[in-house]
């Protein structure tokens, strides 16, 4: 059965279509693929038919993709494929909807499970006086560069099946994905929080020791009086994790309808010449990153009037 299904799954992608399901892994070995398949796809009933390809706008090749297409891209081009971007959103096209409902929910799932490990850390750090306090400071602060690929690399060689993870079986699905934005996420939530809540600790770090308060009890008081920056630093999470695309790439797939995010599908519709999808998701990914930095600013006012 195992070998049907692997025959079948080789004869779909040397067809023309098969680049377009979601296989195409970037940089993936043939090896790789037809277990991509198998596993995550005809578990959950079958090859999905690709989609109906759409209207390519001339191109040049890009990072080292080739469109099909030529090469004699005008500005005319450019406005035809920005107004069928404005189309396809006002008709709310429902590919488009599904890729952004799922980028939005890796996201903030993954932005949630970072601010709720990563702010109480950085709430300690801030308070609490220890040996190797000031190493573990920098090595936050240094881990806000912290690339994408390495962090999609380690967490595929632990979640592969010669990984000591290997077991739970989630790789190429959307678990995996939220894995790897929350461990890029965690060193912004744990930098921006210990900032904050260090100067916050200063205001009322005396306060709450004449009141027999301890450090452990007071950790809870001290975020609440910090809440606007707290705030600012969720955003700041979400913000991080919403536009990266290296490691949700090599951990999720990049499988058409099923971990097919924002970003990578920008990279994929981008380099087979499909400019108006690409637009219409690059406008809803600036209008989201818009969208957070303005909630923050009215957010944190309004907490601040408080």
């Amino acid at each position: 059965m195992r070998t049907d299904a692997t025959a079948a799954v080789l004869a779909f992608e040397q067809s023309g279509e098969g680049r377009r399901f979601g296989a195409d892994v970037v940089g993936a070995s043939s090896d790789i693929l037809p277990v991509l398949h198998v596993e995550n796809v005809e578990s959950r009933g079958g090859i999905a038919p690709p989609r109906a390809p759409r209207p390519k706008a001339d191109m040049p090749a890009l990072c080292g993709f080739a469109p099909a297409c030529s090469i004699g891209w005008t500005m005319q081009d450019f406005t035809d494929a920005l107004y069928t971007a404005a189309a396809l959103i006002v008709d709310l096209d429902p590919e488009l909807r599904e890729i952004v409902a799922l980028s939005l929910a890796v996201s903030l799932t993954a932005s949630i499970c970072a601010f709720v490990i990563g702010s109480p850390f950085g709430a300690a750090l801030a308070m609490y006086r220890f040996w190797g306090k000031g190493a573990l400071i920098v090595i936050a602060n240094a881990l806000l560069g912290l690339p994408p690929v390495v962090v999609g690399l380690v967490v595929y060689l632990l979640l592969s099946r010669s990984g000591p993870l290997g077991s739970l079986g989630i790789l190429f699905t959307p678990t995996a994905m939220v894995i790897a934005q929350t461990v890029l996420a965690l060193p912004v939530v744990v930098a921006l929080s210990h900032r904050i809540m260090a100067e916050v600790w200063a205001l009322y770090g005396e306060s709450l020791s004449s009141v027999g308060a301890s450090r452990l009890q007071s950790i809870i008081p001290v975020m609440r009086a910090g809440r606007e920056g707290l705030l600012t630093v969720f955003l700041a999470a979400f913000g991080r994790a919403i536009a990266e695309v290296g490691a949700i790439m090599i951990v999720g797939g990049n499988i058409h309808r099923y971990t097919r995010t924002m970003t990578t599908a920008i990279a994929l519709e981008t380099s087979e010449g499909e400019l108006s999808f690409a637009l219409a998701l690059g406008i809803i990914l600036i209008t989201l990153s818009m969208t957070v930095s303005a909630l923050s600013l009215v957010f944190g006012r309004a907490l601040m009037a408080r």
